[in-house]
């Protein structure tokens, strides 16, 4: 019955319908109060819908507000809600969400709710998301190495000392992941870091792109190489792209 009920609800997962919206301010405004009325009553009353609604609003908006009513939710015993809350405290981040998120990561028995935490973590660039990341790319199911590798670009994003070893990480990933989909985000995480690496890890980034934009199984992963390629704007990787289109390897 729960996994019935999880899929159900994951007809309408909140990482599907994130930023697909442009609101008024005072639209926003309006839909946050009724966020934070839902998720009180739901409290008061033990309501699952009418706490999931209050909970889809915050997966969509941000306020300060609604904080000390979602932190709670990271603990209930139902994983839909728990995995909402997480989707939330991606959307408004907070230093007291960190500990608690990092635990469901490494310890939380549904996928869904790790693969949420694993895409949240990315709005935590500054706390100590790192290594947890990292590991949970190693060794979790697919969909929670997908988010893990697009979220490590974001951790990564804040300097060579945390780039270099995510991009570590990602280069292994993007060598030996069984999930087309996971080698094909550890492309798109590899190009978003390589501003942020040394020159020699930024060469060997490179070398691992070009093998997979030729040599991977799956176009899907060619193509998110290339692409990451591409957007490096570098001019001795473009003419090295050219080449190889000159010599019919690319077409």
């Amino acid at each position: 019955m729960l996994a019935q009920e999880l899929a159900q609800e994951l007809l309408g997962d909140p990482l599907d319908d994130l930023d697909t919206q442009d609101p008024s301010a005072s639209d926003v405004a309006a839909e946050c109060d009724l966020g934070l009325q839902l998720l009180r009553l739901g409290a008061d009353a033990g309501s699952h819908d009418q706490r999931m609604q209050g909970l889809r609003i915050f997966c969509e908006h941000r306020d300060p507000r609604a904080l000390p009513l979602l932190l709670p939710l990271l603990e209930a015993s139902c994983p839909i809600l728990r995995m909402s809350a997480v989707y939330a405290l991606g959307r408004n981040p907070s230093p007291l969400a960190v500990e608690p998120l990092l635990s469901l990561l490494g310890s939380d028995d549904n996928g869904y709710v790790r693969k949420a935490v694993a895409w949240s973590l990315g709005n935590y660039p500054e706390a100590p998301v790192l290594n947890p990341l990292i590991r949970s790319l190693q060794v979790d199911i697919a969909a929670v190495r997908l988010w893990a590798a697009s979220s490590l670009a974001e951790a990564g994003c804040t300097g060579p000392a945390k780039a270099d070893p995510a991009a570590a990480q990602l280069l292994l990933s993007l060598r030996i992941d069984s999930e087309p989909a996971v080698r094909s985000n550890s492309a798109w995480a590899l190009g978003r870091l390589y501003g942020d690496l040394v020159e020699p890890r930024q060469q060997v980034v490179v070398e691992a792109l070009l093998h997979a934009m030729v040599h991977d199984a799956e176009s899907g992963v060619r193509d998110e190489a290339r692409l990451a390629l591409e957007q490096l704007e570098q001019p001795e990787v473009l003419d090295r792209l050219q080449t190889l289109v000159d010599e019919g390897l690319l077409s």
